[in-house]
C-alpha cells in the first residue's frame, strides 16, 4: 500500500525566507553562483520535513567526506577515486532519516526524462548520491520525503539564489539537543559561496546538529541547547566543561550535510580532498561536531565552468569559509516552530531580548 503524495508546499504552513544580511558582514553569496550548478527544494506542508536537490546537468566531478559517525547515505563508494563513475548528475539531501533516501530515485527519474545520466549502452543511469538527516521527532514521523519529493525538487529547480531557512532538507532540522529536544532550537538550511580570481566555490547546508551553532569569527553562540528556563543560550561546550549531565537524543538522531561545489576544474581526487577541507568550516561553526550521534556528510562538486585552476590551499581554505557561513545563515534564516506541546524557537527569537536588553533605556 503507497502513502498518499504530499501536497504542494505552502508558505503559510512553512515560512520560505531568507535573513538579511547583518551590518558589517558581506553578502554571503549563494551556491547557485557556482556556473552549471542549480538548486531546488520541496518543502512538505504536512510537517517540518522535504529534500533539496542539487542538480549539475552536464555532470560534475564528484566527492565526499562522511565525518559522522550515524551517517545515513548513498552511492557514496562510487565517489572514491579508482572506482569507475567520474561524473555526478545530482546530489540529494533529504530529511526522513533512512527513509528519505528514496528521494534519490525521484531525482534519478526526472533526470532520466531530461536525456541525462551515465551511458551504459541499454540506457542512461543518473548518477545521484544522496544523505538524510534525522527529523523524525518533529510531527507525524510517518510523513518523509518520498520518490515524488525529489521529483519535484529537480523540476523545481533554478540558477536562482535559493531560499533558506524552513525549507527543503532544512524543514525540519533541529539543533543544540545535547539537553534534551525541550531545550534545542530551530535549524535549517542555509547557503553562501566565496569568489577569488574569478574562480567561485560555493556552500549549501542542512544543519541538524547536536551541538551548538557559533558564529565563527566572534565565537559567540547564535543557536543551540536552551537553559532550563528556555529564555537563554546555554552554550553546550562551556556546560559540557562544567559536568552539567547530558541528556542528549539517541544515536543517529542529529546530522549536518551539504554540498560544497566549485567552477574550478578539478579531478575526482581533489574533489574527495575539496569535501575533506570544507569539514573544518563544520569545526569552526558547530560546537561539539562530529559526534558519535551526528552523520556529518559534506559532497564536493567540481563543475569546471570557469576553465580555471586555483592550488587546493585556496580551494579549500574557500570551501571551509562557504561552510562556515552556510551553517550561520541556516539558523539565521530559520523561524521558530510549534508542534504539539513543543516549540522550538529560531535564532532571531532569541537574539530580540537580547538586544532589547543591550538598549538603553528612554
Amino acid at each position: 500500500m503507497t502513502r498518499p503524495t504530499a501536497k504542494a508546499p505552502t508558505a503559510a504552513t512553512h515560512a520560505i525566507t531568507s535573513a538579511p544580511t547583518p551590518p558589517g558582514r558581506r553578502a554571503p553569496g549563494s551556491l547557485t553562483q557556482v556556473g552549471g550548478i542549480e538548486v531546488g527544494h520541496f518543502t512538505d506542508a504536512r510537517r517540518p520535513t522535504g529534500c533539496t536537490v542539487i542538480l549539475a546537468r552536464h555532470g560534475a566531478a564528484g566527492g565526499v567526506d562522511v565525518r559522522g559517525a550515524a551517517p545515513g547515505t548513498r552511492e557514496t563508494d562510487l565517489l572514491r577515486p579508482g572506482n569507475l563513475v567520474e561524473q555526478v548528475h545530482a546530489i540529494v539531501l533529504a530529511g526522513g532519516s533512512a527513509w528519505g533516501l528514496d528521494a534519490a530515485s525521484g531525482a534519478m527519474r526526472w533526470l532520466e526524462e531530461q536525456g541525462i545520466g551515465f551511458d551504459v549502452g541499454v540506457g542512461l543511469v543518473p548518477i545521484v548520491p544522496a544523505a538524510v538527516l534525522f527529523d523524525l521527532p518533529v510531527g507525524d514521523a510517518r510523513i518523509r520525503p518520498d520518490a515524488q519529493a525529489g521529483y519535484r525538487a529537480c523540476a523545481a529547480a533554478s540558477r536562482q539564489r535559493p531560499a533558506e531557512g524552513n525549507v527543503g532538507a532544512g524543514a525540519g532540522a533541529v539543533v543544540g539537543k545535547l539537553f534534551g529536544l525541550h531545550r534545542a532550537m530551530k535549524g535549517g538550511i542555509g547557503t553562501a559561496s566565496v569568489t577569488l580570481q574569478g574562480v567561485t566555490v560555493g556552500a549549501l547546508i542542512a544543519c541538524n546538529a547536536l551541538g551548538d551553532v557559533i558564529d565563527p569569527d566572534s565565537g559567540r553562540v547564535l543557536a543551540g541547547a536552551r537553559t532550563a528556563n528556555g529564555r537563554a543560550l546555554l552554550d553546550s561546550r562551556r556546560a559540557i566543561l562544567r559536568g552539567e549531565p547530558l541528556n542528549p537524543l539517541l544515536a543517529g538522531t542529529n546530522t549536518t550535510i551539504g554540498v560544497i561545489a566549485t567552477d574550478a576544474v578539478i579531478s575526482k581526487t581533489q574533489a574527495q580532498k575539496l569535501a575533506q577541507l570544507a569539514h573544518d568550516g563544520l569545526a569552526r561553526s558547530i560546537n561539539p561536531v562530529h559526534t558519535m550521534s551526528d552523520g556529518d556528510t559534506l559532497f564536493a562538486l567540481g563543475t569546471g565552468q570557469s576553465g580555471k585552476t586555483l592550488g587546493m590551499m585556496l580551494l579549500g581554505t574557500m570551501a571551509a569559509e562557504a561552510t562556515a557561513r552556510a551553517v550561520v545563515r541556516a539558523v539565521q534564516a530559520a523561524r521558530g516552530i510549534s508542534v504539539g506541546a513543543l516549540h522550538l524557537p529560531a535564532a532571531a527569537e532569541l537574539a530580540a531580548p537580547r538586544a532589547r536588553a543591550a538598549s538603553p533605556s528612554r
